[in-house]
């Protein structure tokens, strides 16, 4: 009904000729009441209904000639004031005195000129207080209908997926909202046809034209989903539907939070690529978790990037001590210092503005706040940035790993988590080649810890990632930009493939590898199915209710420097070790004689300080010998390095 209505577009004028047209009816309606109320106070004669029929006629005649002169019919409405009760007064008037001046000249039903007087003050007030009443009915119901459409469209009509626990306690959460008005839920197939639950009626759907009727027949906006298992599950048949129907896909986040006893409303949003990317959740022991890190100091360093912040985000859930995060980019910690603020009112932390290379500034942050634990996110992580700067990626991603675990070893720390790539698996790109240089020294470190050959009691894990959904400078978001300008879309490939997780599933592979770790391993995640990256920008135009080719295209650009046109499988059989949880598991990787490390490490930090690139690039492949450069600059030193042997 609201659809009809507003395709009446009630912000426009009513014809002229319509208004007029109601108002004869009106004035013929009142004559006839005028006349019939004359029958009731006088004995009819036989030219009365000759009068009567003069007196109907003449009302539509006089009506139109005096409702022109005065031109009651050409104002807006909605916009009517005491004016218009002066115009239809001298209309009416005007039209009572004509009438009243025919019948007496033409002595038609031979009445007396005080019944004719009458009978003209009778239907003048009659036809007054008509046309009024409707007037003012309209103004009314125009009022009326005019917020009911507000409302609706303030508020959207949705139908819920699912008949779940979750699914019904969406029913609960809004039926106060005004933003959502719930009309019932939606199922595949008509097993629930007919059946009511939370006093909300199940809808059903089997083929594309099912949601094109219910969309037509009961106004529906949008579908919600309560989960993204079961979006993903849809994210070929009914989210294609909903998309093709303009009918909106909305996913509703855990109904709340607890954050220090205080409960988080979450916002209803449209759903996103990363929702229907993501794997099913990974299961961890969150008391384990919980209890390894309650009570103690933790230094997160890239606190303010995309993993860092969620690291923190989870962390302050924990009942820590005290949190510290140490970063160089100022904006971004005044960004997520302000959100913490927000959020966790209860929680102690500090933004320590520092750069991992700088040894002193380091060594302040652990003297002064002494962290039992610490997570190292801070890296330079973009592929083809890195391969033209390759000694700001030795600097920040060999040294700085360095500075931060040699700093654990010194102030006690209990235990280091680093964050490292897949990229580092048989890399073929400088960015790779650091971060598997990084994973080297930490893990020499460790073992000669465990040797005695160093005295320490820190214990190190390294976790390896895919790419990160939604995280800085990522494919996501950079395609979200091209959409919203209309295009195009660049992929480097029409073939190119990558390994996606989320950024809050990496955070929890994170916690789960400290927990779990005995100390010198390299964590990697079940990844998966690899993802289309060109399969991936179609989605995200059809998410975004727009057409391939027609309203945004896909351009392809060739493989960028030192990118790989398929990642490495990180957790299969024959380079990985189970652990106790399915979808995680350790690494095999060659391991490294402490001093090699440290006179590596050492060599490589002089030579970038002096940019020598050439020499760096060499000394980097030899001591990573599956490290081979594609596309890139750099594959001329894999020449030399094999005829050297």
């Amino acid at each position: 009904m609201f659809r009809l209505l507003a395709k009446l577009h009630l912000e426009r004028y009513f014809n002229a000729k319509f208004i007029l047209g109601i108002d004869l009816i009106i004035s013929f309606v009142a004559s006839l009441f005028a006349l019939a109320f004359l029958q009731l106070i006088i004995t009819p004669s036989k030219l009365f209904g000759e009068f009567s029929l003069f007196w109907l006629l003449g009302t539509i005649v006089a009506c139109s000639i005096w409702f022109a002169a005065f031109k009651t019919y050409h104002t807006v409405i909605r916009h009517s004031t005491l004016r218009e009760v002066g115009r239809f007064t001298g209309a009416i008037f005007g039209k009572e005195l004509s009438l009243a001046l025919l019948v007496i000249l033409f002595n038609i039903g031979n009445l007396s000129h005080k019944l004719i007087i009458a009978i003209s003050i009778i239907d003048g007030f009659i036809s007054l207080g008509l046309l009024i009443l409707i007037r003012v009915s309209m103004i009314v119901a125009y009022d009326l209908v005019k917020a009911k459409l507000k409302e609706h469209r303030k508020r959207q009509n949705v139908l819920i997926y699912g008949t779940s626990d979750k699914s019904v306690a969406q029913v609960t959460r809004l039926q106060d909202s005004s933003h959502y008005h719930v009309l019932g839920y939606l199922t595949y197939g008509q097993r629930l046809k007919n059946h009511s639950i939370a006093n909300c009626k199940v809808y059903y759907f089997e083929t594309e034209a099912s949601i094109n009727f219910l969309k037509e027949r009961f106004d529906i906006d949008a579908v919600l989903f309560s989960n993204t298992d079961e979006a993903k599950s849809e994210q070929e048949r009914l989210i294609r539907y909903c998309i093709d129907n303009d009918v909106k896909v909305l996913f509703a986040p855990p109904i709340d939070e607890v954050i220090d006893g205080k409960i988080m409303k979450q916002s209803i949003r449209e759903i996103k690529i990363e929702d229907l990317l993501g794997r099913p959740e990974i299961k961890i022991s969150m008391n384990e978790i919980i209890a390894n890190f309650q009570g103690k100091t933790i230094m997160v360093t890239g606190g303010a990037g995309s993993i860092g912040s969620e690291l923190c985000r989870q962390l302050a859930t924990f009942g820590i001590k005290e949190l510290v995060l140490f970063d160089n980019a100022e904006t971004p910690m005044h960004n997520i210092r302000l959100e913490l603020e927000e959020r966790f009112p209860d929680l102690k932390f500090t933004p320590v503005i520092g750069d991992v290379r700088q040894p002193a500034r380091l060594d302040f942050a652990f003297r002064k706040f002494k962290p039992q634990v610490v997570f190292h996110a801070a890296a330079y992580k973009h592929v083809p940035l890195m391969e033209e700067n390759p000694c700001e990626a030795v600097f920040v991603n060999v040294a700085g790993s360095r500075n931060v675990a040699d700093k654990c070893i010194e102030y006690g720390v209990e235990k280091m988590v680093m964050i490292s790539t897949d990229k580092a698996v048989n890399p073929t790109n400088i960015m790779g080649c650091t971060k598997r240089l990084a994973e080297i020294y930490v893990q020499a470190l460790g073992l000669a810890i465990e040797q005695g050959t160093v005295k320490g009691k820190t214990k190190f894990v390294t976790t390896r990632f895919g790419n990160v959904l939604g995280s800085n400078g990522s494919v996501i978001p950079r395609f979200r930009e091209q959409i919203s300008k209309g295009g195009p879309i660049t992929v480097t490939h029409p073939d190119i493939t990558r390994f996606f997780m989320t950024i809050p599933e990496a955070c929890r592979l994170v916690m789960e590898a400290a927990t779990m770790t005995s100390g010198n391993q390299i964590f990697v995640f079940d990844m998966g199915e690899s993802v289309k990256i060109a399969d991936l920008a179609k989605r995200m135009i059809e998410l975004a209710g727009l057409t391939l080719d027609e309203d945004i295209k896909i351009e392809y650009t060739g493989l960028r420097p030192g990118e790989k046109l398929y990642e490495e499988v990180l957790s299969n059989a024959e380079n990985t070790e189970a652990t106790d949880h399915d979808r995680i598991r350790v690494a095999k990787v060659r391991e490294y004689n402490y001093d090699d490390a440290v006179k590596v490490a050492d060599e490589l930090e002089s030579l970038a300080r002096a940019v020598e690139i050439p020499t760096m690039v060499r000394l980097m492949k030899r001591t990573v010998p599956e490290f081979k450069s594609k596309n890139s600059q750099y594959e001329e030193y894999d020449k030399e390095i094999e005829n050297e042997k």
